[in-house]
């Protein structure tokens, strides 16, 4: 039988029970659809997680307390000492520049509206080291550090939420702490999620922050220290150099191990992409059990068709077709059923794509899906894959039927 002939032979025996043949491939279309809105939203997300990071710049560096690599007792904070330290040339030639971190989860208030956020105590250098620039105002200087200045930079979705808006507001006076700080600037939106959105914080000096907010002027702690690197090339050389610093500073002998952690961008990238990859592999894995529960569906479609054609395959046996003849025209119709079914789904999977990435642009989502054709190729060649395999059986069945016992069958 010609290639053309049954694939014709496939086409008017889907066509004479379209509504059977629908709701056969039903299956397959949520399965291929769902398989490719998840994986277009994962790989969406982490192109959406890897542009945030590398927006700060690749020859960022982060110093935190402690050591996880270890169960060493000697766990020592992170002080203003160690940033000075740091930002020495001749002791870390390759560090440009050095931004102290002290942070606090508190009540911004304006009037009667509040909001709990993220407070940073920072020092100039952060607004470099983080890349941060401003729609309106400016960022506090050193002088309003050495002087304990009550002012603050607010991000704009924060004051929008406080004061109503987050253009014309230079001057105005919030709360934080029971405090009164001197809005002199508000941060350009960069967008995030809701539990971590740079659009709601709050920037004040680190001064302010230790006089007013942490009320702890002696210790001299931070949460952590944020080092730029002269350039990418230069990042491992201000690694080592920040190590010895450091170890030097906490006086640790050849035989203890580090109490402070270091990594940079690379170190987040890699890890963000190994687990936005691990979800969306996930996830498709799940929107493929549909497939496989619609090549059930198909397998048990065809071996009802086997049974209401068993005349019609003793017939054809008797006038000469092979057993092989037999095999490809159910293969054929499961096949195709399974394809009907893939590129419907790849459709109304792209349409899927495109509602999730326009409802996270109405919720301010920075989330944009992306639908690769691999995930299209992938979806396809499952589908296909599917239907003839659970189509094998009935075919297999059809072809082992006996032309006597077949033309006797009512």
């Amino acid at each position: 039988m010609k290639l053309l002939q049954v694939l014709r032979e496939a086409i008017r025996s889907i066509n004479s029970n379209r509504t059977r043949s629908f709701l056969t491939i039903l299956g397959i279309i949520i399965g291929v659809a769902a398989v490719i809105a998840l994986m277009a939203a994962g790989q969406g997300a982490q192109a959406s997680i890897t542009g945030q990071i590398q927006s700060i710049g690749t020859n960022l560096i982060y110093v935190m307390p402690g050591n996880q690599l270890t169960t060493a007792t000697n766990r020592r904070p992170l002080t203003l000492a160690d940033s000075r330290a740091l930002a020495n040339k001749l002791r870390a030639p390759h560090i440009r520049n050095v931004a102290p971190v002290i942070t606090d989860n508190n009540d911004v208030s304006y009037g009667k509206e509040s909001l709990q956020t993220t407070v940073y105590g920072v020092e100039p250098g952060f607004e470099i080291v983080q890349n941060l620039s401003l729609s309106d105002g400016a960022f506090f200087t050193r002088a309003e550090i050495d002087s304990r200045a009550s002012v603050v930079v607010l991000g704009p979705a924060l004051a929008d939420h406080i004061i109503g808006k987050h253009e014309g507001i230079i001057g105005m006076v919030v709360r934080i702490n029971d405090y009164p700080f001197r809005v002199i600037g508000v941060t350009t939106s960069k967008g995030g999620s809701q539990f971590n959105n740079p659009d709601t914080f709050a920037y004040i000096p680190l001064t302010s922050m230790q006089a007013r907010v942490k009320q702890d002027l002696s210790s001299g702690r931070v949460n952590y220290i944020l080092l730029q690197a002269e350039d990418e090339e230069s990042v491992k050389l201000a690694i080592d150099e920040a190590a010895l610093v450091l170890r030097e500073n906490h006086r640790l002998n050849l035989r203890q191990p580090d109490d402070f952690s270091i990594t940079n961008q690379e170190d987040f990238l890699s890890i963000a992409s190994s687990i936005t990859g691990v979800l969306t592999i996930f996830l498709a894995g799940i929107a493929g059990i549909s497939l496989l529960v619609g090549g059930i569906g198909i397998m048990n479609i065809m071996l009802v068709s086997v049974t209401e054609r068993t005349s019609e395959i003793g017939l054809r046996k008797a006038l000469g077709a092979r057993k092989l003849d037999i095999m490809l025209q159910f293969l054929s119709e499961s096949a195709m059923l399974s394809l009907i079914g893939g590129i419907l789904g790849i459709l109304i999977g792209w349409g899927l794509a495109s509602l999730i990435g326009f409802v996270a642009a109405q919720s301010g989502t920075d989330l944009i899906p992306v639908v690769g054709w691999d995930a299209i190729l992938l979806a396809t060649l499952f589908s296909t894959a599917v239907g003839l395999f659970f189509g094998w059986y009935p075919a297999s069945r059809a072809a082992n039927l006996q032309p006597v016992e077949a033309l006797r069958y009512e």
